[in-house]
C-alpha cells in the first residue's frame, strides 16, 4: 500500500510517501508545497494545487495528516487549521479516508518517545526507511506521518483478522 503523510503549514506544507508491504516500509518520494506571502485565498489555492498534483504523480491508496496544535497566536492557528483543512481535502477528492494523528503520536510512534525534537524524527526517518533524504524537516515530519499511518493501517488489519479467527 502506497501511504501519503502530511505535515501541514501554510507557507510551507510537508509531504512524504512510502510504500507498506506487511512489515516492510520503503521511500517513495517527499518534499514540500510552498505558497508566497498574500492573499490567503490565492495561498491556499496555491497548496491544493501543488498537492493536487503530488497526489496525479504517486496515486497514494492511504493518507494522513498530522493534528492541529493550538497555540498562543489565535490567527496563526487559525490559519494553520485552513492550510490543514487543504491538506485534508485533496486526498478525500481522490476518494482517500484521511488519517488524523497528534505530533506526540507520531513522535512516539517513529522515534519511541512523545516529545522527540526535529533532530530525532528525521533521523528515525532515515534508519527506517534507508535511501531516504527529506528534502526539509517538513518532509521528514510528513514521512513520520505516513509511517506512523502505515503501522496503524497494518495493527487494524491484524485486529481484524484475529476477530475473525475468534469467531
Amino acid at each position: 500500500m502506497r501511504v501519503l503523510g502530511i505535515d501541514p503549514g501554510l507557507r510551507t506544507l510537508g509531504w512524504g510517501i512510502i510504500e507498506s508491504r506487511g512489515s516492510r516500509l520503503s521511500h517513495v518520494a517527499n518534499g514540500v508545497c510552498q505558497s508566497q506571502p498574500g492573499d490567503l485565498g490565492a495561498r491556499l489555492l496555491s497548496l491544493h494545487t501543488q498537492l493536487w498534483q503530488v497526489l496525479t504523480d504517486y496515486a497514494p491508496q492511504g493518507a494522513a495528516v498530522e493534528q492541529t496544535f493550538v497555540n498562543k497566536d489565535g490567527a496563526g492557528t487559525l490559519k494553520l487549521g485552513q492550510a490543514r483543512g487543504i491538506a485534508m481535502l485533496v486526498p478525500a477528492q481522490f476518494g482517500l479516508n484521511v488519517g488524523e494523528y497528534a505530533p506526540n503520536t507520531v513522535k512516539k510512534c517513529v522515534v519511541g518517545v512523545g516529545h522527540a525534537d526535529k533532530e530525532q524524527v528525521g533521523h528515525m526517518v532515515r534508519m527506517q526507511l534507508p535511501g531516504a533524504d527529506p528534502a526539509t524537516p517538513d518532509a521528514a515530519d510528513a514521512l513520520a506521518i505516513a509511517i506512523c499511518h502505515a503501522f496503524h493501517l497494518q495493527s487494524s488489519a491484524a485486529l481484524s483478522r484475529a476477530v475473525e479467527v475468534g469467531r
